[in-house]
């Protein structure tokens, strides 16, 4: 799935977020990545990052958190079952996102408290969430 115009296997992180529609547009993509919600291999990237296929990314996108290796490069914005080609998801990412929209649909069934949490409640909800969290 490479595009014409790119003959070396390499794209910037921008366009290719784009492209494989993580992103409505490339600033949304430029701004999540320059607010550290993009990292390649652990460490934060800057926009004009260039990546190639088998990079390791996560990607923190609202309330999921994916992450993903590289399978193919494109710069040009297809159909979405052509850009779900260009990468493939983690089994313990797909597993983690699938226990956060559980624990999230859960907690909306919950009713909203009319204050703030205490001490003593706020420290059950983080023993709570750790459980949550854990692999």
């Amino acid at each position: 799935m490479t595009d014409q115009g790119n003959t070396d296997n390499k794209a910037r992180i921008d366009k290719w977020l784009w492209a494989a529609r993580f992103f409505k547009t490339r600033s949304l993509a430029k701004n999540a990545i320059e607010g550290g919600k993009v990292q390649l291999a652990g460490q934060r990237v800057k926009v004009s990052r260039e990546i190639a296929v088998g990079d390791v990314l996560h990607i923190r996108k609202g309330w999921d958190e994916y992450d993903i290796v590289v399978r193919a490069i494109s710069v040009q914005r297809r159909a979405a079952p052509i850009a779900q080609t260009l990468y493939e998801e983690t089994e313990a990412s797909m597993s983690r996102r699938a226990r956060a929209a559980e624990a999230r649909k859960a907690a909306g069934a919950l009713a909203r408290p009319t204050q703030k949490p205490g001490k003593h409640e706020r420290k059950a909800l983080e023993r709570l969430r750790k459980q949550f969290d854990a692999p």
